[in-house]
């Protein structure tokens, strides 16, 4: 028998304050959850809301689908005498621990077609509808799954009171009481059953200190606990998945692409399997190689849109895949590629709202390119945007283009208009947000204010470095550079080159780095120096377009 590992009393181990809203707005992003109810003005019309997730047709959730192959297996045996609805129900499991929940809630309801009895089923359902963002729904499946437990079995039982302290803990999660009771379901099921590699899946899941980050959110502790799930289900691509994301949450680079690796092979189907490969072998710098996943990602998105007549707009991960791919296009200086992906993701719709607010990755890359007017006319799409933090994340990019058209007084007007929507928003996001703080450092530079400047500046640099995740890590390359392009535009070329320095620190692998390092050697007079970072720089960017230098290169 295996034995429980030492118990923390603090719910979120080391993470608090700061560091936990930038954590917590990560996992959000990552999986396409929203922090805010859908806003009137995207409510369908002829009918209330049923929940977040109304935008996805009731058909589409209902419709009956085959069973598949190549999405990894798993089984988790639960009370049913129907060996079809069984492995329904096991592949219900196996896409909702990949993300794919409109195919999960599908292959869930096509078990309880098969047998109406199988409240696990249910149990899968509202853990599906959670990720579809209809908490309603969610729970009015557990509802069934508890209405059914009188026909489980111990084991199913406490999976239910499991999900049900897990529930309440998602109905108030500053509750610490509610955490530490769905915690400790988790625990008395463990010392009832500790050979059992589910619990100890759901032990790492309640140690990420949210109900809703579903693996994204782990820390230390939650390695040993993914650790002891795969002694005892050696090919359990779940503990693997979670293990990668876990792993690049604290850092091990060379751990979190090994067992992003594992995940892609035993689940090759999965579009997200593709995908984590992906942006490990980019934070390696095996830029080209992470490409290549994102298109087998995307590949795959697209082949299951045709074949199943989804729209790619249900999809949360499409366009997070697009903005990864863009991403690494734009390291490689291939702006064409990146140009086509960035804006294929900005087209798309959006239903909630850090989706919306992700969509900034577009006027970004604008400005980036030196395209201000451009950049200006996306940043107005988002202030049209019915939820606060996109309008806000319009604003200050608005002004930020303004700045670069030289409007000074119209960008001080449009970072009013983003800290008066700060006022809508939750303390908890604002804390991890930066995109005003921005604007406010650049105003000051360009007011030689270099004192202030430079001290919003590095508390700026500091936050975003320290932010789990590969999307946070890669936005972090092109911010520093920004940064970088911003110090030395002002004047400010100790900024400049701390912060070209951070950016070759942050990714040895991105050109960018050692230009901007180039362009201050330059300054400081240090011709052998500058020569050997542009030559760096150039070796770099030897992949980059025929004829189409990154903007980065141009001197200021």
């Amino acid at each position: 028998m295996l034995a429980l590992p030492q118990d923390r009393s603090n719910a979120d181990g080391a993470r608090s304050g700061a560091g936990i809203a930038r954590v917590l707005l990560f996992v959000f992003c990552a999986l396409g959850l929203s922090l805010a109810p859908p806003p009137a003005a995207a409510q369908h019309e002829g009918h209330e809301p049923t929940g977040a997730a109304d935008w996805v047709p009731k058909e589409l959730l209902e419709r009956p689908l085959p069973l598949r192959e190549g999405i990894g297996k798993v089984h988790d045996q639960v009370t049913t005498s129907s060996p079809e609805a069984q492995a329904y129900y096991d592949q219900g499991v196996a896409y909702l621990n990949s993300y794919v929940w409109i195919e999960a809630t599908r292959s869930f309801n096509q078990a309880l077609r098969l047998d109406p009895s199988l409240a696990m089923a249910y149990v899968g359902l509202s853990d599906s509808y959670v990720g579809l963002q209809d908490l309603p729904a969610a729970k009015a499946a557990f509802e069934k799954a508890q209405s059914l437990a009188a026909k489980t079995s111990d084991r199913e039982r406490a999976r239910l009171t499991i999900r049900a302290r897990q529930l309440e803990y998602l109905q108030d999660s500053g509750n610490l009481q509610r955490y530490f009771a769905y915690r400790q379901a988790v625990l008395d099921a463990l010392k009832a059953r500790p050979n059992d590699p589910w619990l100890w899946v759901l032990r790492g899941l309640a140690d990420e200190g949210t109900p809703t980050a579903h693996g994204q959110g782990g820390g230390e502790d939650t390695i040993a606990f993914y650790e002891t799930a795969l002694k005892l289900s050696p090919d359990n691509f779940v503990a693997h998945h979670y293990l990668a994301h876990t792993y690049e949450n604290q850092g091990p680079l060379k751990e979190a692409l090994a067992e992003s690796e594992i995940y892609a092979r035993l689940a090759p189907a999965i579009p997200h399997a593709h995908h984590m490969r992906g942006h490990s072998l980019r934070r390696a710098g095996r830029t080209e190689e992470a490409i290549q996943e994102f298109l087998k990602a995307e590949e795959l998105e697209d082949a299951y849109y045709r074949a199943e007549n989804v729209s790619p707009e249900l999809d949360w991960h499409h366009a997070h895949n697009l903005q990864l791919l863009a991403m690494s296009y734009e390291a490689l200086g291939q702006m064409k590629a990146a140009e086509a992906a960035f804006r294929q993701a900005f087209s798309l719709p959006v239903h909630v709202d850090l989706a919306d607010y992700n969509r900034k990755a577009w006027p970004e890359f604008l400005l980036d390119r030196g395209r201000a007017q451009e950049a200006l006319d996306a940043s107005q799409e988002l202030i049209k945007s019915p939820w606060p933090m996109a309008r806000y994340a319009g604003h200050a990019l608005a002004g930020r283009a303004l700045l670069a058209m030289n409007r000074e007084e119209d960008a001080r007007s449009e970072l009013s208009l983003a800290e008066r929507e700060t006022e809508q928003m939750h303390a908890a996001v604002l804390k991890a947000l930066s995109d005003a703080v921005l604007l406010r450092a650049e105003l000051m530079l360009r007011e030689k204010d270099w004192n202030q400047g430079n001290r919003l500046m590095e508390g700026i640099e500091k936050d975003i470095v320290a932010v789990p995740g590969p999307d946070a890590w890669s936005e972090a390359v092109f911010q520093l550079e920004y940064i970088a392009r911003v110090a030395r535009e002002a004047g400010d070329w100790e900024l400049a080159e701390s912060s070209a320095q951070k950016l070759v620190e942050h990714d040895p692998s991105y050109a960018g780095g050692y230009f901007a390092l180039g362009l201050v050697a330059e300054h400081k007079g240090n011709a052998s120096g500058a020569k050997e970072q542009f030559a760096a720089a150039e070796k770099l960017w030897s992949k980059a377009d025929t004829g189409l230098q990154p903007a980065q290169v141009q001197k200021p």
